[in-house]
């Protein structure tokens, strides 16, 4: 079993909004029976991706959450430049993003980047064996590697995680 040393990672650019907007952006989301997994604000794009925890969601649940959205934005005064609203699934090879992603996903092929012990980054490809917690924020990851390997990384290591399409 191999662990990963966070001692030469690098922080990983994050794009976050203002909490309070995330958490808007959260209650329009729940309203409609669906789940907030993420928001960024970059290059003049807001995306929000959106799912529902039994199922996926179809055009109109983004549309209407567009609609929601929107209208938000336009009372809150929304920046000062022109934007776009993306409003989308997250996909079936879709970004693993917070703890509870992980906790869902465990026993599926997961495709991670992290910081290696080398001071680089390492894509491996694996089946998410294990999450455990460390906190609300953070924790603990095991992956069965192709190649039978095992390897404990933190998510503070995690530059990216995205489930791997299986057929």
């Amino acid at each position: 079993m191999k662990k990963a040393d966070s001692s030469s990672r690098k922080p990983a650019a994050k794009k976050h909004l203002d909490r309070d907007l995330r958490a808007e952006f959260e209650a329009i989301a729940d309203s409609a029976g669906l789940e907030l997994v993420h928001a960024e604000f970059q290059g003049g794009n807001l995306r929000i991706f959106i799912d529902r925890p039994d199922g996926g969601v179809d055009l109109s649940d983004c549309e209407w959450v567009s609609k929601q959205v929107s209208a938000l934005l336009d009372v809150v005064d929304f920046g000062r430049q022109r934007y776009v609203l993306e409003v989308s699934s997250p996909g079936l090879d879709r970004q693993l993003y917070r703890p509870r992603d992980y906790e869902r996903f465990t026993g599926h092929k997961v495709r991670v980047t992290f910081f290696a012990d080398e001071g680089g980054k390492r894509t491996v490809v694996g089946k998410l064996e294990q999450f455990q917690p460390t906190d609300e924020q953070d924790g603990e990851i095991a992956l069965l590697l192709e190649d039978g390997e095992r390897l404990e990384l933190s998510l503070a290591d995690v530059q990216t995680a995205r489930l791997e399409i299986e057929i």
